[in-house]
């Protein structure tokens, strides 16, 4: 049986770029090492596999963001990946507990949101959604103290 989820791997242009982005958020690094080998062109099915990788954590979650840069084989970036209806995995949502106070904090260190903050009622939820790097869509979710 699965027991949860272990992390969530993101490929990206820039990666001091993109880790210096989900430090943003409080994620700190725990990882970080050049891949390259057999062993890795073997798991991803690539040739001549060269990349650079860092491994973030929240401090107090399990969860973790590994974000990678392909050197060789060079990655190659999808159209429109920051548009909420392609298929695939679509958007990471951070929970958060005073949504309009993150996204002032957020606006002034340079980030754009689509829209202002929206509500779900069905769930009590305020919700709202931005693109990180490379267009990566990302949502920022606060739930009402009832649910």
């Amino acid at each position: 049986m699965i027991e949860g989820l272990d992390h969530i791997n993101i490929v990206v242009s820039d990666l001091e770029r993109a880790k210096r982005f989900f430090e943003m958020f409080g994620f700190t690094e725990i990882d970080a090492s050049e891949l390259r080998g057999e062993w890795i062109s073997t798991i991803v099915k690539l040739k001549g596999v060269v990349a650079r990788y860092v491994a973030l954590a929240l401090p107090a979650s399990e969860l973790r963001i590994e974000l990678i840069k392909y050197e060789n084989p060079a990655s190659v970036k999808a159209p429109d990946l920051g548009k909420a209806n392609k298929i695939g995995l679509r958007h990471l949502a951070f929970r958060v507990n005073d949504i309009e106070k993150e996204v002032e904090r957020l606006k002034r260190n340079g980030v754009e949101f689509l829209s202002e903050v929206m509500v779900y009622k069905k769930l009590g939820k305020k919700l709202v959604y931005f693109c990180g790097p490379d267009g990566i869509l990302l949502e920022l979710a606060e739930y009402s103290s009832d649910n």
